[in-house]
């Protein structure tokens, strides 16, 4: 098989890892916290892929500025709690140092902070398997293409050899804005039907599903 992308671009909540209940979960404690409108688990699974700042802004557009500190406290508090506890998806271990072995360039692309995507990377002992990261409070939340933009600078790869992986609509239009085909996967934070309108190359019912598909298209 020829192989027609290079450089792959993964989320990580919700496509590598089993954390969107428990992200979802740790929104709607924090709004109880706070005596906030407690949103439903879909209303709080929507917004997962998005840096904390622009997911608290789009959430609750009435909370003020000068709360989200508290807020980003008390969801610290509870997502913290769990964190060590997050698997992840059958198949990952397995594949992602495959995929690597291979040769490709292998890439994160993550609403999650710096230094909660360190933590992630260490706990399931997957940091030798990527060449670069980009997190959420280091340059533009998706679906601003900025994240995309400069991993395919570091690794010197072109929009037509770059593939992004992910689970929700912000990543998929991310995607888009940057010009780069994309596959979604409808195991995570968004259904894959409401995946199909940003024009997806694939939608994956799991991570194997997932596996599968790059071994004989990618």
């Amino acid at each position: 098989m020829t192989r027609q992308f290079d450089l792959l671009i993964f989320d990580w909540d919700g496509t590598l890892m089993d954390s969107t209940a428990a992200i979802a979960n740790s929104i709607i404690a924090s709004c109880v916290d706070m005596g906030l409108p407690v949103p439903s688990l879909e209303e709080a699974s929507h917004i997962i892929g998005l840096g904390l700042t622009e997911a608290i802004a789009t959430l609750l557009p009435s909370l003020s500025e000068e709360d989200y500190p508290a807020f980003t406290a008390r969801y610290r508090h509870h997502f913290l709690g769990q964190d060590h506890l997050l698997p992840l998806f059958d198949g990952v271990a397995q594949t992602v140092p495959q995929l690597h072995a291979q040769g490709y360039w292998m890439t994160v692309a993550t609403g999650k902070s710096r230094r909660g995507l360190d933590r992630a990377l260490d706990q399931s002992q997957l940091r030798p398997y990527f060449h670069a990261t980009r997190c959420a409070d280091e340059v533009n939340s998706k679906p601003h293409p900025d994240m995309i933009l400069q991993l395919m600078d570091y690794c010197v790869v072109p929009p037509e050899r770059t593939l992004m992986i992910g689970d929700t609509s912000h990543d998929l239009l991310m995607a888009q804005n940057a010009g780069v085909a994309s596959v979604g996967v409808g195991y995570g934070a968004h259904a894959g039907d409401s995946l199909q309108a940003f024009n997806p190359l694939y939608v994956a019912n799991s991570f194997n599903d997932l596996a599968w598909w790059l071994s004989t298209n990618a």
